[in-house]
């Protein structure tokens, strides 16, 4: 595998779908706790992982055996406003939009960039950045932005400067080992076809698997092996329809991964059972998907 990945890397081919692998993902409000609180309700406890060096944001985290985890960021207290309207996710913050992007670490990430532009996809420079978690440990990385906006359609790339298991494991383990790790990122789109076509393009995915949840409110397309699903619209005027009018293309729903069967499963996607969290509690969709 390892003599495999190297070949990839010297010869600039597309990441293989087990690379494409989530980070993290991230969740945007306007109050920390409160999305803390509503979190916890749903049975998901979350850590403080402070502020971040951008005098806008701070965060709060919950971590999973796989090493991915789920990433609360809310506007800071004493937010500097200049800082806040210049931030990529500012209308996300603003609006309580809940799912807002997701990252993935690959094995280099400027060679990945250069990659990309090759494929005709946009991407930025590496961008550094960092935060300080609680107990006073630094931490410091880089990000470069993939596509249309930051990690809202395409993930986000990040490489850690600092032990990474600081940035994901705050308390040096998983905040809870109920759940796997970020199973799914579930991205609304506009065109279903246009949008396979543009991850294929960047990734070299082979066709996805599709289907039709009426009451999740969408045609999916799940490219097999990856966490990524696109979702569009199946009636207009829907909460989805609606959400994408407002945020854009970007996730609209996250599923947690269970080491056991899912009882109540108002869904089943590709083959799997889904039970969804009341979205009208918690303020955003969230699912648990069983293995």
């Amino acid at each position: 595998m390892f003599r495999a990945l190297f070949i990839a890397l010297l010869l600039g081919l597309p990441m293989h779908s087990e690379e494409l692998k989530v980070d993290h993902v991230t969740v945007a409000g306007r109050d920390l706790r409160a999305m803390q609180r509503a979190l916890e309700a749903a049975g998901v406890k979350s850590e403080y992982g402070g502020p971040h060096s951008n005098h806008a944001t701070e965060m709060a985290l919950t971590s999973f055996p796989d090493g991915s985890y789920l990433e609360l960021i809310a506007i800071q207290p004493q937010a500097d406003p200049k800082a806040v309207a210049a931030h990529e996710w500012r209308k996300f913050l603003e609006g309580d939009a809940g799912p807002t992007a997701w990252a993935v670490r690959p094995a280099d990430l400027a060679r990945e960039v250069d990659r990309l532009r090759k494929a005709g996809i946009a991407a930025t420079e590496p961008k550094k950045n960092g935060r300080k978690r609680p107990d006073g440990a630094q931490l410091e990385w880089e990000t470069a932005q993939v596509g249309p906006g930051n990690g809202n359609f395409f993930p986000f790339l990040i490489h850690d400067f600092t032990p990474r298991e600081r940035r994901a494991y705050p308390g040096g383990q998983p905040t809870t080992s109920d759940w796997t790790g970020i199973s799914k990122v579930v991205i609304g789109v506009k065109d279903l076809d246009a949008s396979i076509r543009q991850f294929q393009r960047a990734y070299g995915l082979a066709a996805p698997e599709r289907q039709d949840d009426a009451q999740f409110g969408a045609k999916l397309a799940w490219f097999k092996g990856t966490p990524v699903v696109l979702a569009t619209p199946l009636a207009p005027a829907s909460w989805l329809d609606e959400r994408i009018r407002e945020y854009g293309e970007s996730p609209c729903a996250f599923l947690l991964g269970l080491n056991h069967n899912v009882n109540v499963h108002p869904s089943t996607w590709f083959g799997r059972r889904v039970a969804w969290v009341e979205s009208s509690k918690l303020g955003w969709h969230l699912g648990f998907e069983a293995k």
